[in-house]
């Protein structure tokens, strides 16, 4: 028989947490009424944390420490992300009341301060160990091969967490749904939806431009861009640098507020950004001053956070999915950046959440079949055909798909007409973005074809 104490164990080490479905499943002879009233007793006196709402509230190890303060109840970090003593001295710093925090501008000189390839936010020692921890199959194949290759579950993964880090109660189920079969989550509100749905056009955008030799000015903007779509109160500020000062909620920071600095720092800030060599220094420094600068009206975070991803993708190495990453972890040590223009929080945070990542990512290498070459050849040439043929339903399908290959070697030319073939027979919502098309397209194109 199961005793309280054994619960209570099992739950506090499982750093993922568990939800009251997976007690009651792991332990069929124990009463659901029981277990709540246990789960409530260890929430109150401290012993667990519990996270989410309803049917997808998770029960997790007691969080570090007892710091609490009035503006952020409940926002120590967990026992399982290790902390170095500078970590825990900012943690203790931006823990505090606001009242007891000195209020700060934008500090030009913390982005001055960084000399690409001199400076360096992640050690020589810590970014051997990364690479150890990411590397793939695919080091040695064209940039952005091995995000291709696992792209169905980076979308899932990555939308649902970086959503989860801004409040989005959707579950990973529920992201699955929506994002393979377009079918958005009873009760969820539309902005959840909304948010979910422009993280995977995000990805997309992200996955396709793997091959880019800088994170420019125009990606950077259209990436905010998808990330923004029907969110922002003025839609004007979709992709748009920033026009007007903005407040951080539960931060003495104040950015930058006149547009034209903004401009301008955006600009060496690129320029520093693209000099970095190592991807991992790259990433980290994405997610560092994207966010500090705050460029954009809104929705900073979520772009930076997918940033960060792109020299990831370049150098073909595992993705950074911030999987089981706390809201409240993440907040603090963004705080830190913000307020004491300190990483080391943040840093402790990157390299936990990069390993929670790879260890989802390394299980499922050995199934990811190699890509088919002539897909990846052809790539841009069956989006194209596969949208003309979508958008133009009036039209015999096998007669555009042959126009389309006229010019193509006659080697490669029946191949690619199959594949072609296979492409509109399989297509569904879940892939509509890849091509640029629309569910009411697809939907008139089907209709015409019975």
């Amino acid at each position: 028989m199961t005793t309280p104490a054994d619960l209570l164990q099992r739950i506090q080490s499982t750093p993922t947490g568990l939800t009251l479905a997976d007690m009651l499943k792991q332990h069929p002879e124990l009463a659901r009424r029981t277990v709540q009233r246990w789960l409530s007793q260890w929430t109150a006196t401290g012993h667990i944390t519990a996270q989410g709402k309803g049917r997808a509230r998770r029960y997790l190890p007691a969080l570090a420490g007892s710091t609490t303060t009035a503006g952020m109840p409940g926002t120590a970090l967990p026992t399982t992300i290790p902390l170095s003593a500078d970590s825990r001295d900012i943690l203790g710093y931006v823990t505090q009341a606001l009242p007891a925090r000195k209020p700060v501008g934008y500090q030009r000189d913390f982005l001055d301060a960084y000399q690409p390839n001199v400076s360096a936010y992640l050690s020589a020692p810590l970014r051997r160990q990364l690479h150890h921890m990411g590397k793939t199959t695919r080091l040695r194949d064209p940039a952005g091969t091995y995000s291709r290759a696992i792209l169905n579950r980076l979308l899932i993964d990555l939308s649902w967490a970086s959503s989860h880090l801004e409040g989005n109660t959707y579950s990973r189920l529920d992201t699955v749904e929506l994002i393979e079969h377009g079918r958005a989550a009873i009760g969820k509100g539309a902005v959840e939806t909304q948010m979910i749905l422009n993280h995977k056009g995000a990805i997309e955008l992200l996955v396709d431009n793997a091959g880019t030799a800088e994170l420019n000015r125009y990606l950077l903007m259209n990436l905010h861009s998808a990330l923004a779509e029907n969110l922002l109160p003025n839609p004007a500020d979709e992709g748009r640098i920033r026009q007007h000062a903005v407040d951080i909620g539960k931060s003495v920071f104040r950015p930058l507020s006149v547009p034209a600095q903004i401009d301008d720092m955006l600009d060496v800030l690129l320029a520093k950004l693209n000099q970095i060599t190592d991807p991992f220094e790259q990433s980290f420094f994405a997610m560092v001053h994207l966010p500090y600068l705050q460029p954009f009206a809104d929705i900073n975070k979520r772009t930076s956070r997918l940033a960060a991803n792109l020299p990831l993708f370049r150098a073909n190495l595992c993705p950074l999915t911030f999987l089981d990453v706390p809201e409240a972890a993440y907040s603090l040590a963004t705080l830190g950046v913000y307020e004491l223009t300190r990483v080391e929080l943040l840093r402790d945070l990157f390299v936990w959440a990069y390993e929670r990542s790879t260890q989802e990512y390394q299980a499922i290498q050995q199934g990811l079949a190699e890509p088919d070459p002539l897909r990846l050849a052809y790539r841009d040439l069956i989006k194209q055909t596969v949208r003309e043929v979508v958008r133009q339903p009036q039209a015999d399908p096998l007669q555009a798909i042959a126009h389309a290959l006229a010019p193509i070697p006659l080697t490669d030319r029946t191949d690619l007409h199959a594949l072609m073939v296979q492409e509109l027979q399989r297509l569904h919502e879940g892939v509509l973005a890849r091509y640029g098309l629309r569910p009411s397209e697809l939907a008139n194109w089907k209709a015409r074809q019975v």
